[in-house]
């Protein structure tokens, strides 16, 4: 999921810089701010949603599962959960990115004659 939000992230970057070096709007339509709104929520929503999943298999290979066998993973490879504690911490700061985005469009909804 974080691949698929960084590509569309990148492509609006780069569809977004190239109206501001033709002085163009960037958001030209209110077709296209909706657009955008709404792929902004599923992001969010998706992002928050992998977040969410990652933790809880991290609190799991932390604690271990006490009715089977698996063990603490965490205690035999250190730096895999330290790298999920990181991954974790970007997907809450992408989903506040797309939550902030999302508003900026609703702001520009709000303001734009219909």
């Amino acid at each position: 999921m974080s691949v698929i939000a960084a590509a569309y992230s990148l492509l609006q970057l780069l569809i977004t810089g190239s109206r501001l070096l033709r002085n163009a709007p960037v958001i030209p339509s209110r077709r296209q701010a909706w657009l955008i709104l709404a792929m902004d929520q599923i992001f969010a929503y998706a992002m928050v949603s992998a977040g969410s999943a990652a933790s809880g298999i991290t609190n799991l290979n932390r604690t271990g599962i006490n009715h089977t066998a698996l063990p603490n993973f965490c205690k035999a490879l250190p730096s895999f959960c330290d790298h999920i504690a990181v991954s974790i911490a970007f997907a809450f700061f992408s989903f506040v990115s797309f939550a902030a985005s999302s508003l900026q469009i609703v702001t520009w909804l709000s303001s734009s004659k219909s």
